[in-house]
């Protein structure tokens, strides 16, 4: 796999000085921040506080003042994200309040219009603030690999055949015989299991490249895996 810019390691190698690390961070930042605004939803906070919280947060990450809560021997994005979450709210939410936008910090674009709508679908039962941080982790994650994925077919010219298939990524196959899609499709079912196949193959090995964006320690990028299969089976 090419080493790209938006690898979490490339944060932590980088420093404080380095524009690829500020870019780096940025674009994590940016995919990873609705599993934080989560966070601060289930700790009891209004939809409006936790806008401000997290955008207050994400802000002051990105000045630099929070980098140095990074732990390469740890070398999870997710695990310094709350980590520097859970600093913030204590040393600077209780202390000086919430600050609301527009004082002085450098904003991102979070898609905060649409973040109360999806928070509304997060379980009623009673998750703690962590567990719905991991679950929303792993499932953004899981949203931006297919996404992606989506968009190579988009560019091939195939998106009705990734739509098609889709479904036999995420445990449908049963409702969805390989007859019958090749019927669907106009296909040979010999080469409907063809396109599956190479769906699945795309797929894993975008899985394993979101996964080790987030990672510094290319050696941990198994365990991770583990760890994210067991969050969306759970």
């Amino acid at each position: 796999r090419s080493f790209v810019t938006t690898h979490w390691s490339v944060v932590l190698a980088a420093g404080h000085d380095s524009p690829q690390s500020d870019e780096a961070l940025e674009t994590l930042c940016r995919a990873y921040w609705y599993p934080l605004y989560a966070f601060v939803r289930r700790q009891g906070d209004s939809p409006q506080d936790a806008q401000d919280l997290t955008q207050a947060f994400f802000a002051r990450l990105l000045e630099h003042k929070y980098l140095g809560l990074a732990d390469p021997a740890r070398g999870r994005f997710r695990s310094f994200l709350l980590s520097a979450l859970k600093h913030f709210l204590v040393n600077e939410w209780k202390k000086a309040g919430v600050q609301k936008r527009g004082g002085g910090f450098r904003f991102i674009s979070l898609d905060s219009e649409t973040a109360e709508t999806r928070y509304q679908f997060e379980p009623a039962h009673e998750l703690t603030p962590e567990k719905v941080f991991e679950r929303r982790w792993a499932l953004t994650l899981l949203e931006r690999v297919l996404a992606k994925l989506r968009e190579a077919y988009i560019a091939a010219g195939r998106v009705k055949l990734f739509d098609q298939l889709k479904p036999t990524l995420l445990g449908e196959r049963s409702s969805l015989p390989y007859a019958a899609l090749a019927t669907q499709l106009n296909m040979t079912e010999g080469s409907v299991k063809v396109a599956v196949h190479r769906l699945r193959q795309q797929y894993r090995a975008l899985f394993r490249s979101e996964v080790a964006d987030t990672i510094a320690n290319p050696g941990e990028v198994e365990e991770e895996l583990r760890y994210i299969v067991g969050v969306l089976g759970s």
